[in-house]
């Protein structure tokens, strides 16, 4: 579980903005997995990412994907140099959650253990999509809309 480091371009995501870098490495060699890949990343020994090192074709091309928020902290684009520093995350992925999702949680069984179920960054992206908003009129819209999305099985509240 040594620490992998690499210089590389960021490549543009066709029809989206999103960009992402491949690893150059085998990750089955580096990691001892073929299949996604939990990680810690440092971009440009600047900027620090939890998420995944996704298998993306069967030739077993690793991408770790380069959000706008990342590209802005590091003020990068696509065709730039960035250097990457990464390592197999074997640490638990914990999330707080705010009280008042916690109290809708506690009021059904099944919603919870949905909820439970879904991947850290599902929960993460509820959570989030939550605790975002500045007026406190979008936050309690936004709560109310928690049980119906939960009960319909609604595994992001972003709208896709």
């Amino acid at each position: 579980m040594s620490k992998v480091e690499f210089d590389t371009i960021i490549k543009p995501m066709p029809d989206m903005n999103a960009a992402f870098v491949e690893f150059p490495f085998s990750a089955l060699e580096h990691f001892g997995s073929i299949g996604r890949i939990k990680i810690k990343a440092l971009f440009d020994n600047k900027v620090e990412y939890r998420g995944l090192l996704a298998k993306m074709d069967k030739d077993g091309c690793h991408l770790i994907g380069l959000n706008q928020e990342i590209r802005k902290a590091l003020n990068k684009k696509a065709g730039d140099e960035i250097h990457v520093s990464l390592e197999k995350d074997v640490e638990e992925r914990t999330i707080e959650i705010p009280y008042e999702l916690g109290i809708i949680l506690e009021s059904d069984r099944e919603m919870a253990r949905f909820f439970n179920g879904l991947s850290f960054t599902n929960r993460k992206e509820y959570v989030r999509w939550i605790t975002e908003p500045k007026r406190q009129e979008t936050k309690t819209a936004r709560l109310n809309q928690v049980p119906e999305l939960l009960a319909n099985k609604v595994r992001t509240p972003y709208k896709k």
